[in-house]
């Protein structure tokens, strides 16, 4: 199992521990805006996002409306996407505000 991310069509950020993307979705539902992969970042107290699905491709946060955490146990750390992995640590915010 792997710990993986979508953003639904509906703009619902999920997570999980998946085998594929698509087995974070329910049926019927769609992930229109990408997803990646996730880990806890302990040390600096944060959730990690970073890769892309090849299923449904790189992110797309700009339509993140809600987070669902309870795919990795609600974890309340903030999260943040490393779009350049594994090349750099540039880190940008994700869905702050909600």
């Amino acid at each position: 199992m792997y710990q993986k991310f979508v953003i639904t069509a509906e703009g619902v950020l999920k997570f999980g521990k998946v085998y594929h993307h698509r087995n974070l979705l329910e049926w019927g539902e769609e992930a229109s805006y990408g997803g990646g992969l996730w880990r806890v970042d302990e040390a600096r107290k944060i959730v990690l996002l970073f890769g892309r699905s090849f299923e449904f491709g790189t992110p797309d946060f700009t339509a993140v409306e809600s987070v669902n955490r309870s795919g990795i146990d609600d974890v309340d750390y903030p999260l943040f996407y490393q779009p350049h992995w594994p090349y750099d640590e540039t880190l940008v915010p994700v869905a702050m505000a909600l």
